[in-house]
């Protein structure tokens, strides 16, 4: 008798998020040492955490034995006033994917239609599916959300529309003017989220907290692992109007974010020079690499994120070779894009040990022909 008889049967197909290969298990299958290993995969901070944020979560350490504050009342707080919010416009959670698991169970029914990007971060379906819900992929010319194309495939059984901005793994965004116009497109039974988790790099975003002033169905996702690099205590937040997030608190488990968490975000929300100290990295390295694919005729997408996809041809040997020189970057056969890596940007002395090991495979591969 298989279990699988009595399992919900979205799962059954399901396949599973697979995340980018962690430096031990690289360093354990070559025999080196983690410090050996430049991962360049998972689009993480490469200075680590704010000193500030360091501070905060050992000091919170000793406090491990008592549980945290459930509802995270002084980095709610500290959110709401960096985005002239209230609080109650404020939602924390374990890593801003749990949000979008909030939205699911408050609004997502078996039968309802979740919109998104054909090449939109993975997540969107998986969650979708695991409601019973179908997605909608509508396609991205030039690998950018085309969102009147979005607009005209809602129906009255879509529940959710997903933007993400910049997208993941493509690093495109779309602008106020086109955000706007399609926004006056959207009727109410839609809740819009707009996933921001690489706001913080964008030299002039578009402003979606207007909609969540205004009272819109929307939700705004914002994350700490990104240019906070905080990815591995997993917390993340969302904005959106008082009602909407009344309704999410609902769906929320108690005690869903832990205390380090919240001290370590709390502190480091607070320091703008390693934010600031970040993204001047990020737009250096970024540009060198874009620079290098176009000096090496690789097609590429011009990214406004801390990554880059990269045209490669054949994605899995690519990747493969790069790890046999203890590199890890992230292969895009999931997205549908088996011609193509992600590469994260990391610091100059990372960014330069990757270009000269494409430089090796690529001219290897050239040889072989």
């Amino acid at each position: 008798m298989s279990l699988w008889q009595f399992a919900q049967p979205q799962l059954r197909d399901l396949v599973a998020y697979e995340p980018g290969k962690p430096i031990e298990d690289v360093a354990r299958e070559l025999g080196l040492r983690p410090d050996q290993i430049i991962k360049l995969a998972s689009n993480e901070n490469p200075l680590g955490p704010s000193p500030a944020a360091l501070r905060a979560m050992h000091e919170m350490l000793e406090r491990a034995h008592f549980y945290p504050d459930g509802g995270g009342y002084y980095l709610r707080h500290a959110i709401a006033e960096k985005h002239g919010l209230k609080m109650e416009n404020v939602i924390l959670g374990n890593g801003s994917n749990e949000i979008i698991e909030f939205i699911g169970h408050a609004f997502l029914r078996p039968g309802d239609e979740v919109i998104a990007a054909k090449h939109a971060f993975i997540v969107y379906t998986l969650m979708a599916t695991l409601f019973g819900a179908k997605t909608v992929e509508v396609d991205d010319p030039n690998f950018s959300h085309d969102l009147p194309a979005m607009a005209a495939a809602i129906t009255p059984r879509t529940r959710q529309l997903f933007i993400a901005n910049p997208n993941n793994p493509t690093g495109t965004i779309v602008g106020q003017a086109e955000i706007d116009a399609f926004m006056q497109a959207v009727p109410e039974h839609v809740t819009v989220i707009f996933d921001e988790a690489y706001y913080e790099f964008l030299n002039h975003p578009p402003d979606t907290l207007k909609y969540v002033r205004e009272g819109r169905n929307v939700v705004v996702l914002r994350t700490f692992s990104k240019i906070q690099g905080l990815a591995n205590l997993r917390i993340g937040y969302g904005l959106a109007s008082q009602e909407l997030i009344e309704i999410l608190q609902k769906t929320r488990q108690p005690f869903n974010v832990n205390g380090i968490a919240q001290a370590g975000a709390l502190a480091g929300l607070g320091d703008v020079a390693h934010q600031r100290r970040t993204k001047e990295v990020n737009d250096e390295g970024r540009a060198y690499l874009q620079a290098e694919f176009a000096a090496m005729r690789i097609e590429f997408v011009p990214s406004y994120a801390n990554f880059v996809l990269v045209k490669v041809g054949n994605g899995k040997a690519v990747f493969e070779a790069l790890l046999q020189r203890g590199l890890i970057v992230r292969p895009m056969a999931g997205y549908k894009l088996p011609e193509w890596l992600r590469v994260s940007v990391g610091t100059m002395e990372q960014n330069r040990a990757f270009i000269a090991a494409m430089r090796e495979i690529l001219g290897e591969a050239r040889s072989a022909l």
